[in-house]
């Protein structure tokens, strides 16, 4: 039996192109996997097998219906926050239970459907994606493929854990302070946070203060190239775009620069009182990228910045106020999680004097960290600060205490989604529970390419790091 799942993304669609599998057999494929383990790992919420089938069949009616994009025949998801026309948009949320299926999609899923890429079902997340962690009461914990106790991160938690046990070969996914980058290195793979202005299915810009983007989960950082040079195709019908070429990043993968002037900062704008203390297997992890750009030509330097000491009353500010629209109904307010439920009541609470005040912050914080990096062609700091933690660990009724705890493990995501700038998380290596750890590489302004390029020159050298989970192989 061919293992597609481990095959690259752009090899599974050769294999379409050139009738060595049909798109109905690869579909069922991946549902026959997602049958086997999606039990055990609860990465996808709703399934929608015979939808799938359907559509299959009539993209493998023709040839030339491959030909929409190097995506098309493959089967992926849509994150449970996106509506697409006749699913349920569950949200992680018990306040969305009884609601009808969406009557339309959102451009994530138009995006899906014009690549060709065939949906089949909704990936978990954790409750309308306001958690490092996908442990939505609704919907039951999503479990980490390497460690079934362990965390897949959040909020785009059921795409990571659908992609690392091979469940679907790619997955979107929306990051706001780090939703795709977090799962992608608890789960031992590559995410991408793409610079705001760079994607016209999700610039960033409709989002409060410009933080949410949406973007990828691949396997490998050729996938990620691969794919998302059909995601930043189409019309960016705003005036404010990311500066530089919105594609190439395939080729940028295939050709990276060398001797490029590398940042690394272990330091966070989150205040020191939170107890941040940077845990030594996320220093050895980013030590281990450290390493690999030095042997690929780079000169990697340690560097300090000072970042606004308003960061976390401001960045706090703008994520209650953006929690206290989210669409839920008054007579459901009480079914809502301790921790959406405190940022809703906080949310509600702030004044437009203080969002303006917020915002103006944070704007001040975007142009100084683009300044102060700007001396540098990338910035490399730790991924998590450790290991995945055990499902459970995010304190459910304690809200203040979960929140903190959130920064506590992702120091370093939020910041880059406050000043817009893109990002990618890499595994490097292995904690001592035999547990994924990554780095995390930041780019200037619409210089999503270079990063692309420098993710490869890593991956090339810690091939180890990117091992499927034993019980998922």
């Amino acid at each position: 039996m061919t293992h597609w799942h481990q095959f690259s993304l752009a090899d599974q669609h050769a294999s379409l192109v050139n009738r060595d599998v049909g798109v109905a057999e690869l579909v069922e494929y991946y549902l026959d996997r997602v049958a086997r383990f999606n039990p055990d790992v609860n990465a996808l919420v709703h399934i929608d097998a015979e939808g799938a089938r359907q559509r299959a069949e009539r993209v493998g009616e023709g040839p030339l219906a491959l030909n929409m994009s190097g995506l098309a025949g493959l089967p992926s998801a849509d994150k449970d926050l996106v509506a697409r026309e006749g699913m349920p948009t569950g949200c992680g949320s018990a306040t969305t239970r009884g609601q009808p299926v969406a009557e339309a999609s959102e451009p994530m899923a138009q995006w899906l459907d014009a690549a060709g890429v065939l949906s089949i079902g909704k990936t978990a997340t954790s409750e309308f994606g306001m958690s490092a962690g996908t442990e939505s009461v609704a919907t039951g914990p999503t479990r980490n493929p390497h460690d079934l106790a362990r965390s897949a991160g959040g909020s785009s938690g059921g795409a990571a854990a659908a992609v690392a046990a091979g469940m679907l070969p790619f997955a979107p996914g929306s990051d706001g302070g780090g939703s795709i980058r977090i799962p992608a290195l608890s789960c031992g793979l590559v995410g991408w946070k793409p610079s705001r202005g760079l994607v016209p299915a999700g610039t960033g810009l409709e989002s409060a203060g410009g933080l949410t983007v949406p973007g990828l989960i691949t396997r490998t950082v050729s996938d990620l190239a691969y794919a998302a040079d059909f995601l930043v195709r189409g019309s960016l019908n705003w005036a404010t775009r990311a500066p530089g070429a919105s594609g190439g990043l395939s080729n940028a993968a295939q050709h990276p620069e060398r001797g490029l002037r590398i940042g690394m900062t272990t330091v966070s704008p989150w205040p020191s009182d939170w107890e941040i203390v940077p845990d030594a297997e996320a220093l050895q992890a980013m030590g281990s990228a450290r390493e690999a750009l030095v042997d690929a030509g780079h000169t990697v330097e340690e560097f300090t910045w000072n970042p606004l000491s308003s960061y976390a009353d401001d960045f706090i500010t703008l994520w209650t106020a953006s929690a206290a629209s989210l669409p839920v109904p008054d007579n459901m307010f009480d079914a809502l999680e301790p921790l959406t439920r405190d940022l809703m009541i906080r949310g509600r609470q702030v004044s437009g004097e203080s969002l303006l005040l917020a915002l103006a912050g944070l704007r001040r914080f975007e142009t100084e960290t683009i300044e102060r990096f700007s001396t540098f062609d990338a910035i490399l700091t730790p991924g998590l600060n450790g290991p995945a933690p055990l499902i459970g660990w995010y304190d459910k009724e304690d809200p203040e205490k979960n929140f903190a705890q959130q920064v506590q493990m992702t120091p370093w995501t939020s910041f880059v989604n406050v000043a817009g700038l893109p990002a990618i998380s890499i595994p490097t290596l292995y904690s001592a529970t035999g547990m994924p750890l990554g780095a995390q590489l930041i780019g200037g302004p619409g210089r999503d390419a270079r990063l692309m390029g420098l993710g490869q020159q890593i991956a090339e050298r810690l091939v180890d790091a990117t091992k499927p989970p034993a019980l998922f192989d």
